[in-house]
């Protein structure tokens, strides 16, 4: 059954006893970390990204189109040109793609032979505001140092950025001074270090990067849990305080709460957490009502939204100070800032403009949405606080809806003069194939 799948099926023998071992010598455990791979970075299907300022989209065929700003050609097309149109990336053409991941000014792809491609900003270590001696890369990049590591999913936080191998190992690049990643190495560094610490020998299934932090989540004998390294302010790695953690570290509130975690995310200042019976854990900083509990509060542990019980979650997706939830029936519900739209909350006559960038504390079903009679697959926002947040939908159907800040193009949808942003959702003219 392992054999099946598409990522251990062309490992060599020695490979696949490497996992094994990692995944405690179970081959049930083994096809279970597979499975779970695959639902984490949705290896075999399409992915919207909605990075900060510009978009990346991965078809199920595994091409690739960008469009919004490419100031330091994030983009990949070979110039620095704003593009409001969605473009077909050809200079991969030919290479699989399974997928990507956008931060500021630079964009990381992911193919399904595990290389990684990378362009816009070269130095994954300066500020989101540039630094001395950075390069601007216009065009896809293979990632050198990452020979001899087979890639399953790349996450770029700010001033670092992580892999995860196909065994379930997390490398990071960067951030390393002061051994805040559990390794100690210059800013620029740009050569990949192991994350060290509880999670060597513990295989993990998918990673999720916020603002100076990390978020694993990991498949065990004993049931899923959650690691977290890195700054702890507003409470984001969850462990009660706000203490810094250079060492990855076991969330333990989960096992209090009786919660199986199933997927993680992780916004600037926020994180989030699906578990296995659908119920919705948010922490950190709560401002503008990101966490969705009716405050503002901050909350140093994870805590069920409870606004959410009745709801059976299936995916999570924070940004800056936002969150989305997606339930099994294929609902949307937003909460957090309303800024730039990008709750995707409708305005009437009446309540006009002001109300659609009203900030929301508690989760709100987006009913622009629901009008559109699509089953939500996958929700993807801006996770950056420099930059206006756009947000897209991907719909069972196939089809892509995006609301929110438009200035740079980054919606894939023409605005009319004037506008800077589409308060619905509308949809992107993507052949998703």
């Amino acid at each position: 059954m392992c054999m099946k799948r598409a990522v251990f099926k062309p490992m060599t023998t020695e490979e696949q006893d490497v996992m094994k071992k990692q995944c405690g010598g179970s081959w049930k455990l083994v096809l279970r970390f597979l499975k779970l791979g695959e639902q984490c970075y949705r290896r075999e299907n399409c992915q919207a990204i909605a990075g900060p300022g510009h978009s990346v989209v991965v078809t199920k065929s595994g091409t690739v189109y960008t469009f919004g700003s490419s100031n330091c050609g994030q983009l990949g097309h070979g110039s620095f040109e704003e593009e409001w149109r969605p473009r077909l990336l050809r200079s991969l053409q030919g290479v699989r793609i399974i997928q990507a991941t956008a931060g500021v000014g630079r964009t990381m792809l992911v193919s399904d032979t595990g290389r990684v491609y990378a362009f816009g900003k070269d130095s994954f270590g300066d500020s989101e505001y540039g630094g001395a001696g950075s390069k601007n890369i216009s065009t896809p990049q293979l990632v050198q140092s990452l020979d001899g590591i087979f890639v399953v999913q790349a996450a770029i936080g700010n001033f670092f950025t992580a892999v995860l191998s196909r065994e379930g190992r997390v490398y990071t690049f960067s951030w390393g001074a002061d051994a805040r990643l559990g390794h100690q190495t210059e800013s620029q560094d740009q050569k990949p270090h192991p994350l060290k610490g509880a999670l060597e020998d513990v295989p993990v299934v998918q990673i999720a990067a916020g603002y100076c932090y990390l978020l694993a989540l990991t498949c065990q004998r004993g049931g899923m849990a959650v690691y977290s390294v890195g700054c702890g302010l507003g409470g984001k790695l969850g462990h009660g305080g706000r203490v810094d953690e250079h060492w990855p570290r076991l969330i333990e509130h989960f096992q209090q709460l009786q919660f199986q975690p199933v997927a993680v995310a992780a916004g600037a200042w926020h994180a989030g957490v699906v578990g296995q019976d659908g119920r919705v854990c948010t922490w950190g900083w709560g401002r503008y009502g990101c966490l969705g509990h009716g405050n503002e509060d901050c909350e140093h542990v994870p805590k069920v939204v409870e606004s959410l019980v009745g709801v059976k979650a299936v995916h999570i997706a924070t940004g800056d100070y936002t969150t989305f939830v997606v339930s099994d029936t294929g609902d949307v519900y937003s909460f957090g800032c309303g800024e730039s739209s990008s709750l995707g909350h409708l305005s009437t006559a009446t309540e006009g403009q002001a109300n659609r960038h009203a900030n929301i504390l508690s989760p709100e079903l987006v009913s622009s949405l629901k009008q559109r009679n699509e089953h939500v697959l996958q929700i993807s926002l801006t996770n950056s606080v420099t930059w206006n947040a756009h947000t897209f939908a991907l719909c069972e159907s196939g089809k892509l809806y995006a609301f929110g800040a438009g200035d740079k193009g980054q919606l894939g949808i023409e605005l009319l003069n004037n506008e800077s942003e589409r308060g619905t959702p509308d949809i992107v003219e993507i052949d998703l194939r």
